[in-house]
C-alpha cells in the first residue's frame, strides 16, 4: 500500500493574497524551509499583495497574478515539475454580493475549481508521476451546512449540506466536484 506521507516541494496556493491565504503563505514559508510557494491570485476585492509584504523578498515565493478559470495559465503552473501540491483557497466569498449577483460565484467557485481539478488530473495522472507524490487540498466553508441556532450542536463533516445562498451553494458544488 502506498505511503500517505507527503513532503511538498512546491505548493501552489490559490487566493494567496487573501486574508486567510496570506497567513497560510507566511506560515508555509516560515515552517518549511525547503518548500517553494507559488501564489495564484486575481487580486479582486479580496486580494491584497500588501498582506505579503513581509515575505515578498523571500526567494522561495513567487506571485502570479491570474485567474483560476484561465485553463492555459493554470496548466502552465500545474505542469511545472516543482509544483506537487495545490492548496485551493481562491473563492468569491461574500454572501450578500452572491444574492445580488450569483454568476461570478458560480464562475469562480465552481468553474475555477473544476479548471484546477482538470489541470491536476491531466498532469498528475501521467504514468511518470506517482500519485503518492501529489496532493490537492480544497478549502471550503461552514456555510455549506446552513445556519446554526443558538442551541444547535456544532456542524461536523457528516452534517448534511444545506446551503442558503448562491455563495454557499457554489462552495457546496465545488466540494462535491473535489470529492467526486
Amino acid at each position: 500500500m502506498p505511503s500517505s506521507e507527503h513532503t511538498p516541494r512546491g505548493i501552489l496556493v490559490t487566493g494567496g493574497a487573501g486574508f486567510i491565504g496570506s497567513h497560510l503563505v507566511r506560515h508555509l514559508l516560515h515552517a518549511q524551509r525547503d518548500v517553494r510557494v507559488v501564489v495564484l491570485d486575481l487580486l479582486t476585492y479580496a486580494g491584497d499583495l500588501s498582506r505579503l509584504d513581509d515575505v515578498r523578498g523571500d526567494a522561495r515565493l513567487e506571485i502570479v497574478i491570474g485567474d483560476i478559470c484561465d485553463r492555459p495559465a493554470v496548466d502552465a503552473l500545474i505542469g511545472r515539475p516543482d509544483i506537487d501540491t495545490v492548496i485551493h483557497l481562491a473563492a468569491e466569498s461574500h454572501v450578500d454580493r452572491s444574492v445580488i449577483g450569483p454568476p461570478p460565484f458560480i464562475h469562480t467557485n465552481v468553474v475555477g475549481t473544476l479548471t484546477l481539478l482538470e489541470a491536476c488530473r491531466e498532469t498528475w495522472l501521467q504514468p511518470d508521476r506517482p500519485r503518492s507524490e501529489v496532493r490537492f487540498h480544497h478549502v471550503s466553508t461552514d456555510e455549506v451546512y446552513g445556519q446554526l441556532g443558538p442551541d444547535d450542536p456544532p456542524f461536523t463533516e457528516s452534517t448534511p449540506y444545506t446551503p442558503n445562498s448562491p455563495y454557499s451553494a457554489s462552495k457546496a458544488a465545488s466540494d462535491h466536484l473535489v470529492r467526486a
